[in-house]
């Protein structure tokens, strides 16, 4: 009867062995399944890819950081034209750069310092790497109803040495000069002499001969008229639209310096470079490297080639813009504009 007690004792330790270890392993199983579940839900989020940006242009153009966006979407009541006159050593040109300097890139600073959802600025003539400008004129639009005095004073303060506001007048928003006819004229500034000068350095191409005024005078003069100056550009100029016409020529010796020869060219437009092709043409014919009817084969044959060098953009400036008609509503012209200072 001992032993049958002891056999029952060790039956039922033994069951009892058994079940817990069946519950054990049940347990573990279920710590384990949950476990690989976390750790696969984990993996799912760390390769899940980021939602993508927003591509909604709606969206994009509501972007409160976007200048360029924000002042598109702006309204402007009012249009401000500023004469604008540069030292142009400086800057790529007057086009804007996104990895140079550029007159248009600080004169849109400028202004969005004062307004920062005015507009860019449209310029009226692209000059070129180191052309000057003593009559740039550039519009902009803006919402702030800023006296004329003030939009001159304010932008001065944010502009580099090499740029000056010489005035500002009030336009009409939208008001864009390029549309308006217009006379651009351009000096060439020659500095004869076999020494530099320091203060015409980057303002005057030097070269040692001098020439006879009067001769070269009368060889420009067959560019005067409407022309098809297809020759007289730069080969990146690829416009179809090659006729200009030139109203006016001049080749002089400077009043106030006997060493300095400059030449006036005033026109309705220009090509690339067809100012400085211009002059260096007449200087190789003052040199005798052309023949002295080197203009008039290239009107007539459209080839560059019968031409002469294109001289430095040092010597040339942007010397001032004459607006025909256009600019106000009662056709009275650009002078009787609301300006500050006032314009004589």
């Amino acid at each position: 009867m001992l032993l049958a007690l002891r056999r029952t004792l060790a039956s039922v330790v033994l069951l009892a062995s058994v079940v817990l270890l069946a519950s054990l392993a049940s347990a573990v199983l279920l710590v384990s399944a949950g476990l690989l579940a976390s750790l696969a839900r984990a993996g799912a989020q760390a390769t899940m890819p980021e939602p993508p940006a927003v591509t909604d242009p709606d969206a994009e153009a509501s972007d409160s950081h976007s200048p360029a966006r924000r002042r598109a979407s702006v309204e402007h009541r009012f249009g401000v034209l500023l004469t604008v006159a540069y030292d142009g050593r400086r800057f790529s040109g007057w086009a804007r750069q996104t990895n140079a300097r550029s007159v248009a890139g600080e004169l849109d600073g400028a202004i969005a310092a004062i307004d920062p959802k005015a507009s860019q600025t449209r310029g009226l003539s692209r000059t070129d790497a180191g052309v000057h400008a003593r009559e740039q004129l550039v519009a902009f639009d803006t919402d702030k109803d800023i006296g004329l005095r003030g939009w001159v004073l304010a932008i001065s303060q944010h502009l580099p040495d090499e740029i000056a506001v010489v005035r500002a007048t009030r336009v009409p928003a939208g008001f864009d000069a390029r549309r308006l006819t217009t006379r651009k004229v351009y000096r060439y500034t020659v500095l004869h002499s076999p020494v530099r000068d320091p203060f015409l350095e980057g303002r005057a191409w030097r070269v040692m001969e001098r020439f006879n005024h009067s001769d070269l005078n009368a060889v420009a003069q067959s560019l005067v008229g409407k022309h098809d100056f297809a020759a007289f550009r730069g080969a990146a100029d690829t416009r179809t639209d090659t006729v200009r016409q030139i109203f006016r020529i001049e080749v002089r010796k400077a009043h106030s310096d006997d060493r300095i020869t400059l030449v006036e060219v005033e026109g309705d437009k220009f090509l690339y470079n067809m100012v400085r092709i211009i002059v260096g043409t007449l200087i190789d014919i003052g040199r005798e490297r052309r023949p002295r009817d080197a203009l008039v084969q290239a009107l007539a044959s459209h080839a560059r080639t019968d031409l002469g060098m294109t001289a430095p953009p040092d010597g040339l400036c942007l010397e001032r813009v004459i607006i025909d008609h256009g600019i106000s509503d009662d056709a009275s012209g650009f002078q009787k504009l609301d300006s500050w200072p006032p314009a004589h």
